[in-house]
This record gives C-alpha cells, sequence and structure tokens, in this order.
C-alpha cells in the first residue's frame, strides 16, 4: 500500500510540474507573438519604402538584405502595392538568363508565379488586378498593354517579387541592372 501511494505521490508531482511547466512556456510563446510579427516580410518592406517603390531584396545592393534569401544565386527585387488604388504594372527591361516573378498576398500567401518562358519575347511586362478591375480591362483593352500577362489576384494589398538567376560573376553587373531598372507603377486605364 505504502508503495502505491508513494508512486501515486510520485506521479502527481510529475504530472503537476509537466502543467506548470507548459503553462510557462505558452505564456513566454504568447509575449514573444508580437515580436516575431513585426519581423514578416510586408513589415519589413514598408521599413524600407513606401508602396509601388522596387526594394531591392539581396545583399548586393549594398547593406543588409530586407528579406533573407536561400539561394545565393537568385538576386531578387519586391515592390508592395495596393489594388484598391488600381491596378500595378510591373517592367523590366534587358534580357538576363532566368527570372521568374510570385505574386504574394500581405501575409505572404503566394497567389500566383510564372517565369520568363510565360512572357512574350523574355520580356517582363506585367499587370496585377483584382476580378473586378479585369472586367473592366476586357471591356475595352488599353493599346499599351498588349502583350502584357495578366495576374488577375483577388487581394486588396500585395507584393510582387522579381528573382533572377546569376549563373557567374559576369552576369552580376548584368542582373542587377535589370533589377534595379525594373518599375512597379499604378496604372489608370
Amino acid at each position: 500500500m505504502r508503495n502505491v501511494l508513494a508512486t501515486l505521490r510520485r506521479l502527481f508531482h510529475a504530472v503537476l510540474l509537466g502543467l506548470v511547466g507548459a503553462g510557462i512556456v505558452h505564456i513566454v510563446v504568447l509575449l514573444l507573438v508580437p515580436e516575431f510579427s513585426e519581423r514578416d516580410a510586408w513589415s519589413r518592406l514598408s521599413m524600407a519604402s513606401d508602396l509601388y517603390r522596387m526594394n531591392r531584396l539581396d545583399a548586393e545592393a549594398g547593406g543588409a538584405p530586407v528579406v533573407k534569401s536561400v539561394d545565393p544565386l537568385f538576386y531578387a527585387t519586391a515592390c508592395r502595392f495596393d489594388l484598391e488604388e488600381g491596378m500595378v504594372r510591373i517592367k523590366a527591361p534587358g534580357n538576363v538568363p532566368f527570372w521568374s516573378v510570385s505574386v504574394y498576398d500581405r501575409n505572404g500567401h503566394n497567389i500566383y508565379s510564372f517565369n520568363d518562358h510565360t512572357a512574350t519575347g523574355g520580356k517582363l511586362d506585367a499587370v496585377v488586378l483584382t476580378p473586378a478591375q479585369m472586367i473592366d480591362v476586357r471591356k475595352d483593352l488599353p493599346e499599351g498593354l498588349q502583350g502584357a500577362i495578366f495576374v488577375e489576384a483577388p487581394i486588396d494589398e500585395g507584393i510582387f517579387v522579381i528573382r533572377s538567376f546569376v549563373p557567374d560573376d559576369s552576369w552580376k553587373p548584368i542582373v542587377s541592372r535589370f533589377l534595379d531598372q525594373s518599375s512597379c507603377e499604378l496604372q489608370d486605364f
């Protein structure tokens, strides 16, 4: 009987200690949520510049990268936009070995992706717009948008990211120029 009581006492003590430890961990995690939530891509880009401004994401642009890249063979730039203000047009002049584009919502969920093989002649010319804006554009497609890739995104705010492959050091200035000359502009139609 003593052994059973001693065993039950130890079990009760272990369970109580586990619950207190779990409670402490839970409180610490809740207190750290604001610290980590301010480090998302949207927040970092908003600290770097305003809407419709391209921001280099790689360290090659000088200084610390805005968002860390997992692949050192790619340079990247990003632009925050608000589709409530109108559709957004993204362009980049020149040719690079490979480029890809992703459109993310404000929370970082990938909405759409494409690459240079999708584009007419490999040129980057894309328009991001809401479904309602797409209906208006289809009624009367402006001549200047002929050949552009249309990305219909059911979001209000988002991030447009351009990544370009850098096969070797000789391509670094060309890829940097391609990204630095890219534009993200609010379009009227």
